[in-house]
């Protein structure tokens, strides 16, 4: 950039006075004015326009990166599945091979120690959305019965 010091702009001031004259001065300053700023802001717009550029190549490269980490954890994974699958298969044959069926009072004992049906502790009923519920008129909350009776005995008396 140019160094202008406060007598290098006062040297210019006296010499546009000389030449111009004092009548057109303030118009020719005006219009400088204006010059300057048109071209400050034009070279912010090709600054940001460059920086805009170099933040575009460096989101594409980035992109570019993260694709082919995603490629090679995506190869990474789909190996590991087939080992793992291979291996099953491997480990299926072994124990289609060695599989015995038990003798049929053993397996009367496991069915009588299975807990099943519908009564069964170990299995669960199907619950009811909350939305049925409040659509068929069915309690959504739980309460005791000491509550339930005081919430009846307060509306009764009302």
């Amino acid at each position: 950039m140019i160094d202008l010091g406060v007598s290098k702009l006062a040297l210019i001031a006296v010499v546009a006075l000389v030449v111009i004259g004092p009548e057109r001065l303030p118009k020719v300053a005006r219009m400088a004015g204006n010059l300057f700023g048109r071209a400050q802001r034009y070279m912010a717009d090709v600054k940001s326009e460059v920086n805009r550029q170099m933040e575009i190549d460096e989101f594409k490269k980035f992109r570019e990166e993260s694709a082919s980490a995603l490629k090679e954890v995506e190869n990474s994974i789909n190996s590991t599945v087939q080992e793992a699958n291979a291996n099953l298969s491997d480990q299926a044959d072994i124990f289609e091979t060695s599989f015995e069926p038990l003798p049929l009072d053993e397996r009367a004992v496991l069915d009588k120690s299975k807990r099943q049906g519908r009564n069964s502790w170990g299995v669960r009923r199907a619950a009811r959305p909350i939305w049925f519920k409040r659509s068929a008129g069915l309690r959504t909350r739980v309460q005791s019965g000491a509550a339930r009776m005081k919430r009846f005995h307060h509306a009764a008396n009302k």
